[in-house]
């Protein structure tokens, strides 16, 4: 359907009538791309311009090579080629290789937050109150007594007939004061 519109749009001639609707395209691809290369010093050691360009220059830089890719590639140029490569696959922004000892600087970090957060959970346990009666030992078998006495949870609980687990102990045995 795309191709029967743009054929009625471009101009006929009897060697594109002859051609078919996809030598037709031919003069649009010609009309949008760039005819002419992009000069040698524009392109020469982009490599170690590109980070040190201006956002806005490098885009236009892109641009111009995007509108010569358009066009038959055997028309570039090599050193077009080479930078419209290097911009698209290079090794710069998110592809840039890491600082050197970068590793070694989120290791140290690490390591002080792990002993930073060490130091802040000794100091809340040495501020702390004492436990409550209710973490003894004693206490805890005690509900255990209770709850078979009410009879709570008869079907999986401590209350069940073959029970064999600790059921609400779960401190170990209190200190002598």
């Amino acid at each position: 359907m795309f191709l029967r519109s743009v054929a009625r749009a471009v101009p006929r001639t009897p060697a594109a009538i002859r051609a078919g609707p996809v030598a037709a395209l031919k003069p649009l691809q010609a009309r949008f791309a760039s005819e002419h290369a992009i000069s040698n010093p524009t392109l020469a050691g982009i490599e170690k311009r590109w980070e040190g360009m201006p956002p806005q220059e490098q885009a236009d830089l892109w641009m111009q090579l995007r509108d010569r890719m358009k066009t038959d590639w055997h028309q570039m140029t090599l050193h077009e080629k080479k930078a419209a490569y290097w911009i698209a696959f290079g090794p710069h922004g998110p592809r840039a290789q890491p600082p050197k000892g970068e590793g070694w600087k989120i290791l140290f970090k690490v390591g002080q937050l792990v002993l930073a957060s060490v130091a802040v959970f000794y100091i809340i346990h040495f501020f702390a109150k004492p436990l409550p009666k209710t973490m003894s030992k004693e206490w805890q078998e005690a509900s255990n007594e209770y709850a078979k006495a009410e009879k709570i949870n008869p079907i999986h609980g401590v209350s069940k007939p073959d029970y064999e687990g600790k059921g609400f102990v779960q401190s170990p045995a209190a200190e002598k004061q």
